[in-house]
């Protein structure tokens, strides 16, 4: 519980030293965090449980990256947290739980996964969802989810390998469900993504 603390406090204390808030003067960006605020608790209360083993939930934390930037998600993780255990009647140690594990990890291998490919790979458009939006939250719910494991000590009876694979299916659910929301967003509303910019990863007309 300590080191959970410890981490979502150095998480929100660097976010805050970039200023998060000033990326909500955008306007374009107001109405989807706020649609952010009210959705992800309820994706975060849907929860499937393996056979003897821990429950499983989709996070969405990488996209909120793609979405707002890494300050605002992992600040944005906060509230999602509370407002989750409110839903599923969890608790605070729970809520802490969620905002770490759900929230700020995922986001934070999803932001340095997502710079990886920025710098090595072709500046593309289908670089960037396929990439960016799938891949690099494909990982960082995989490694997430591996690192779970590894810190935490399994219930009674519990398989390591079925809980791996669960994180596995887990990982590529938020995965497909986060490149295809960036897919829509690029085709439709460009301006709801705060990492993409149809100058960078659309490439220029021949003269």
């Amino acid at each position: 519980m300590l080191l959970e603390l410890a981490v979502l406090l150095a998480a929100c204390g660097v976010a805050l030293c970039f200023r998060p808030w000033a990326t909500l003067r955008a306007d374009e960006l107001r109405n989807p965090w706020l649609a952010a605020l009210v959705v992800l608790p309820w994706v975060w209360s849907l929860q499937g449980s393996l056979p003897d083993g821990p429950p499983l939930q989709l996070s969405c934390a990488a996209l909120l990256v793609l979405m707002f930037g890494w300050p605002l998600a992992v600040l944005t993780c906060v509230p999602v947290a509370a407002c989750t255990t409110l839903i599923d009647g969890s608790g605070a140690l729970a809520a802490l739980h969620q905002a770490v594990w759900n929230g700020v990890l995922p986001a934070t291998m999803g932001l340095g996964l997502g710079l990886v490919t920025r710098r090595w790979l072709p500046q593309h458009l289908m670089v960037y969802i396929l990439a960016r939006g799938f891949g690099a939250t494909l990982l960082a719910m995989a490694l997430t989810g591996g690192l779970w494991v590894l810190s935490h000590p399994l219930p009674p009876n519990s398989d390591v390998a079925i809980v791996l694979t669960g994180r596995w299916l887990v990982a590529w659910s938020d995965a497909v469900l986060s490149g295809m929301i960036c897919a829509i967003f690029v085709a439709w509303r460009p301006q709801w993504m705060a990492t993409y910019s149809d100058r960078r990863y659309l490439p220029a007309a021949p003269r």
